[in-house]
């Protein structure tokens, strides 16, 4: 998929297909501070926050410096960078239907190149697998990126066996014993994985099972390695990751072991001090996640999350769970 726009003036020279290709750390910094200064610009919300806390481009050189806006805000404001028009609405999950976050997507090709390329980094061809997603809390969601997400990646293995399944369960079943010699990626919400595997036992060495996280209230909520030993046992597999994203990002890391994650390469974390959200944690120090996501373009890159989690090198991080105020929503809801 090509991507090749280049945002409003030549003043910032940032084309879309570029931050895909970023491979260097200094490649990522030069296109972090680029994307800062175009959405300080452009982005009232944000520049509002960066003029309230005294943040200017000019005091910024390096990631380290650039100011992470609270999350928060896309619960009561539209946060763009962008005045193009809106394609879509993208809101979040929740145990009620108010004071969800709203993401606006102006440029879905822009989502679709993120996932996708996310998709080759950590998991290689996806023609090469057939995906099958569980995920029926997101299906009742319309405006669900998950479920955007997943039907865009099953439409991309081209294989008549890929698809969504509800509350299905004997169907799924009989599906993923008559795939068992073949490559499948079982997407799935966390409480429907179990509830499958409570009902049936597998023997599934091939099948590599995505958890995008969450209970939903249906569940009591578990620590990762339990909940991955219950998935090893059930299903019959080792290969058992997990999924971080959100509603307010375009980009998700994955744990492809032990519940540590990585970020694709346009995509970073920081740990902030809970009591000061302008100073960072060292590493193995557990504190509040910020995110930077470079294909967040067209709303804002750099978001403060209600995230509890450590980074453990510079690639590598976990997710320990929530501040205690924030909303029980979104992926990756285990604590």
């Amino acid at each position: 998929m090509l991507i090749f726009y280049i945002l409003n003036t030549f003043e910032y020279m940032i084309n879309y297909e570029s931050i895909f290709k970023i491979k260097t750390i200094d490649d990522f910094e030069s296109m972090a501070v680029k994307i800062f200064k175009y959405q300080f610009d452009n982005n009232k919300i944000y520049r509002s926050f960066c003029d309230l806390i005294n943040k200017n481009p000019s005091d910024i050189t390096n990631s380290n410096q650039i100011p992470f806006l609270p999350i928060k805000f896309f619960k009561s404001h539209t946060v763009l960078s962008s005045n193009q028009s809106i394609e879509k609405k993208f809101i979040s999950s929740g145990t009620t239907n108010t004071n969800l976050s709203t993401h606006y997507i102006t440029d879905l090709k822009l989502y679709e190149s993120s996932f996708e390329n996310s998709f080759k980094y950590f998991f290689g061809d996806i023609k090469e697998f057939t995906i099958l997603a569980l995920l029926p809390s997101y299906l009742e969601n319309k405006n669900s990126s998950l479920i955007y997400m997943a039907d865009k990646l099953i439409k991309k293995t081209n294989r008549k066996n890929s698809g969504f399944y509800l509350d299905n369960y004997i169907e799924l079943k009989d599906k993923l014993i008559e795939l068992k010699k073949e490559k499948v990626i079982l997407i799935g919400v966390t409480f429907a994985l179990l509830n499958l595997i409570e009902k049936f036992n597998f023997k599934l060495p091939n099948l590599t099972i995505v958890e995008t996280g969450g209970m939903k209230g249906r569940r009591k909520e578990m620590i990762r390695n339990e909940l991955h030993t219950k998935l090893i046992n059930g299903f019959g597999t080792d290969l058992i990751c997990s999924e971080y994203g959100m509603t307010e990002l375009l980009s998700q890391a994955y744990s492809t072991n032990n519940g540590i994650f990585q970020c694709p390469p346009w995509m970073k974390i920081h740990i902030r001090e809970p009591q000061d959200a302008l100073s960072f944690k060292k590493n193995g120090i557990t504190g509040g996640v910020n995110v930077i996501d470079l294909a967040n373009i067209n709303s804002c890159s750099f978001i403060a999350t209600e995230d509890l989690g450590k980074k453990n090198n510079e690639n590598n991080f976990e997710i320990l769970g929530r501040f205690d105020n924030s909303d029980i929503r979104g992926c990756n809801l285990l604590v």
